[in-house]
């Protein structure tokens, strides 16, 4: 299983959000570029960077920092936040992403259709939680579509790589949805990234044994209550 070092963008700063809320804020990183040479240098083989900004704003902020950090690190990058068209995702690529994320955009079906054609297994989607519904917009506003149903959705259009994230858990550390994760495992039959609430290595554990692909860990890592040594040797990629 894959570990990913989360980096989130706000106002050129490293931060960590609790459930998404901007004003709950907690900046750990003055220089994101450094962080992400830390995070190679301690082992990762991915990054997983969110501009936040452009999440709330619906269209990218942060190209030039994805870019610095892409070719400062030489590992593959994931990117997501505020990716609404095709051209912003061709953006992104363009800064150096190895993988951009889809998110509320894939709520809407020709965009969704357009992405998988162009941009194949170099494309993930999210699949963002609150009390089971999806939610969009900078989990500003929910969907009236539930979580295994817009998996399901994603998988049948040709999606083969989904993120779970369930809001009211992340940056909470109080442990992921391993059942919900492992209910999309099964039901949409692609690989999926578990994320949100993750704080040590039983947690990572309980996602690889759902049948997750991959995890991003953020501020059990920040705050030392986990060490990337201790999330690789959990997830078993040590």
């Amino acid at each position: 299983m894959i570990v990913y070092p989360a980096i989130d963008l706000m106002g050129g700063r490293a931060v960590r959000l609790r459930q998404g809320d901007p004003d709950r804020r907690t900046t750990v990183g003055d220089d994101p570029v450094a962080l992400a040479r830390r995070w190679v240098a301690s082992g990762a083989r991915w990054l997983h960077v969110v501009d936040l900004d452009a999440a709330l704003a619906g269209a990218p902020r942060h190209l030039d920092l994805v870019a610095d950090i892409c070719r400062a690190t030489g590992v593959p990058v994931q990117v997501g936040g505020g990716l609404r068209t095709p051209d912003h995702l061709r953006a992104a690529f363009d800064a150096g992403a190895s993988r951009v994320v889809l998110g509320t955009a894939a709520l809407d079906d020709d965009l969704l259709a357009a992405a998988v054609a162009e941009f194949g297994d170099r494309l993930a989607a999210s699949v963002d939680a609150r009390d089971g519904r999806v939610a969009a917009d900078g989990w500003r506003r929910i969907a009236p579509r539930t979580v295994l149903d817009h998996g399901r959705r994603l998988a049948a259009a040709g999606v083969r790589r989904l993120i779970y994230t369930d809001v009211a858990r992340d940056g909470m550390l109080g442990g992921p949805d391993v059942t919900v994760l492992a209910e999309l495992v099964r039901a949409t039959g692609v690989a999926v990234i578990a994320s949100g609430g993750i704080a040590s290595a039983d947690d990572l554990r309980a996602v690889a044994a759902a049948g997750a692909e991959g995890a991003i860990v953020g501020r059990a890592l920040y705050e030392g209550r986990l060490t990337l040594a201790e999330a690789l040797a959990a997830a078993g990629a040590a």
